[in-house]
């Protein structure tokens, strides 16, 4: 005899049973056992729900799908709820498809919720701020932010510490500063994910200062930070190679246990590495109890960076071996290391490979493609693989072509990369003088004259050569030629004799990027105190004799201070770790690790 129809609803202790199964396949990811559940409730008329007691089951199985990162079916589960869906069940929708990287989705679901009468609540508002923070930036509506933090100002929930802080985030993710600063200053309550919100928006926004004074505050008030709290300011110590504060966080993470996060780990890593202590940077890798693709990538680029090409290749067949499945940016650093030892070949090869994994090469690895290129001289090979992008080129990819012109002065073709770089919209100083410099490297002297006035034309100035070391807390700031410092005269003092023995030694001033046509000593004189070298000086006075001299740098260091600097540290005996806008450089007895090859 054929079931009735529509089928007869469950005992209530049934649909209970079968909603608390539901959620243990739920909470245990467990997709087979759940589909076939749901073929079975299918099956036996449970679905689509009719009645209230089918309803709690259709909205665990909505939760289920989410958890499973399947937000078309958590949709599908969502259609077969009994009309109309309640708060709670509107709110699982808008969280399966902002959890899943749909925030367009996410954001329409809740709007739409709004117009059929349900009322924003504590667990669709933060929902829908992390749809409108994910969304990219020509998608978003210019006022969502704005609306939404207004809307839940109306609720009863607008003290909410959770509704605040989501709103916070979505602030801070959003490039809105001055905003979320205000929001936190008003919070009557505040959580860790309130002070990491802010933490992380100043640090992403580059405002390391704001970020480092928000977190004393939050350790001032005994805030309990997490790892992400601790990952974000290790980022901004990273950023800023505040080593010595670095060091300190590091501490803090091993009492406190964070420092077993492998987000911290990885921001660790990073740490170490781009304050030039690649050995730390590898012990905290290998120390650490747990790995996510993220701290792989760092370990991958910190030997990229630091020019160890064969770690590098090495650390790529482990990850895989390990069953992590590389990204873009696992590639991008692979690309940088064949780029760093001038590896064509295998820089292809990898280039290659990303299709294999389904990866869509990026602007960066173009980028990184034509670094690789330029450093070895195929200059029109890189060329035409510029001109062979799917996308629009941006200035950097045209940066790097200008770079290995300057390298092998190729006047014609930096010529063309200029008025093309400048075809892009691009106000940078680096491009005008590296196009000067081109032509003065080329002994085209008056061309180099004519770049310069064009830059003046444009009203673009110079980008200032800057260059740093930390001591004793401190950030030690140096530009060319420049006398400011406390220890101005000890500096050039120290300087003046060791280059009176580099001289001794063999030392001769490289002075062909000098782009004004002068005589030789005025030539040698420009070159002689650029910041990387008073910074050095400042070095030899204040560092302790074992210790490595570790100097940063904003803009590459050009080929006569690269030279300078290997004399130095054969006739002081001392190691200086040099890191520009282009990679480290250790320089010890008289050789660089970067081989000549930056």
């Amino acid at each position: 005899m054929p079931p009735p129809w529509p089928p007869a609803a469950p005992p209530p202790a049934c649909a209970r049973s079968l909603a608390d199964l539901l959620v243990a396949l739920s909470a245990a990811r467990a997709l087979p056992k759940g589909q076939q559940l749901h073929g079975h409730l299918l099956k036996a008329g449970h679905l689509p729900a009719t009645a209230s007691s089918h309803a709690p089951i259709a909205h665990h199985l909505l939760t289920f799908y989410a958890r499973c990162a399947l937000p078309g079916d958590s949709l599908c589960a969502f259609l077969d709820l009994p009309a109309p869906p309640s708060p709670a069940a509107w709110s699982s929708l808008i969280s399966s498809f902002s959890q899943n990287g749909l925030p367009a989705a996410a954001f329409d679901a809740f709007r739409r919720m709004l117009a059929a009468g349900v009322p924003a609540t504590d667990r669709n508002i933060p929902s829908a701020a992390k749809a409108v923070a994910a969304a990219e930036d020509s998608s978003r509506p210019p006022l969502a932010p704005h609306a939404l933090h207004g809307l839940s100002a109306k609720t009863p929930f607008a003290g909410d510490v959770f509704v605040g802080s989501s709103v916070l985030d979505m602030y801070a993710k959003c490039g809105h500063l001055a905003d979320a600063r205000r929001l936190f200053d008003e919070m009557p309550e505040r959580n860790v994910v309130s002070w990491s919100a802010l933490i992380c928006g100043y640090a992403d926004a580059g405002m390391h200062s704001a970020a480092m004074e928000i977190f004393r505050l939050a350790l001032e008030e005994a805030v309990p930070v997490n790892d992400f709290t601790v990952s974000c300011i290790l980022r901004v110590c990273a950023a800023a190679t505040l080593f010595e504060l670095g060091a300190q966080v590091h501490a803090r993470s091993i009492k406190t246990a964070l420092n077993a996060s492998p987000f911290v780990g990885s921001s660790l890593v990073s740490l170490y590495s781009k304050c030039g202590l690649v050995e730390c940077a590898y012990q905290v890798f290998g120390e650490a109890p747990e790995r996510n693709l993220g701290i792989w990538n760092a370990g991958l680029n910190a030997s990229a960076q630091h020019g160890h090409t064969t770690a590098a290749f090495q650390r790529f067949m482990d990850m895989q071996n390990a069953g992590f499945r590389p990204n873009s940016i696992t590639f991008l650093s692979l690309i940088t290391a064949c780029s760093h030892a001038g590896l064509v070949d295998e820089g292809k090869r990898y280039f290659s490979l990303m299709k294999e994994y389904r990866i869509e090469p990026q602007a960066e690895h173009y980028a990184a493609m034509v670094d690789l290129l330029g450093r070895v001289g195929r200059i029109s090979e890189a060329l035409g693989l510029i001109e062979s992008m799917p996308m629009e080129p941006p200035e950097y990819v045209w940066g790097a072509l200008l770079m290995a012109c300057r390298m092998f002065k190729d006047a014609d073709t930096a010529a063309i990369a200029a008025k093309r770089l400048f075809e892009t919209g691009s106000r940078s100083s680096g491009a005008h003088m590296l196009l000067s410099s081109t032509y003065a490297a080329a002994g085209r002297h008056m061309d180099a004259a004519l770049a310069r006035k064009a830059m003046r034309d444009a009203g673009v100035r110079k980008e200032t050569g800057l260059s740093w070391l930390e001591a004793a807390g401190e950030v030690h700031t140096f530009v060319s030629n420049c006398r400011r410092h406390p220890r101005s005269n000890e500096i050039y003092n120290v300087l003046e004799k060791v280059g009176e023995k580099m001289e001794a030694a063999g030392y001769v001033a490289d002075t062909s990027a000098v782009v004004k046509d002068v005589d030789k000593d005025e030539k040698q004189a420009t070159m002689r105190y650029h910041s990387e070298r008073l910074a050095i000086g400042f070095g030899l006075l204040i560092v302790p004799e074992g210790v490595p001299i570790r100097v940063m740098k904003n803009l590459r260091v050009c080929d006569d201070c690269h030279n300078a600097v290997k004399y130095l540290s054969k006739c002081t005996g001392r190691i200086v770790i040099l890191r520009d806008n282009r990679r480290f450089h250790r320089f010890e007895d008289g050789v660089c690790s970067c081989g000549d090859f930056w």
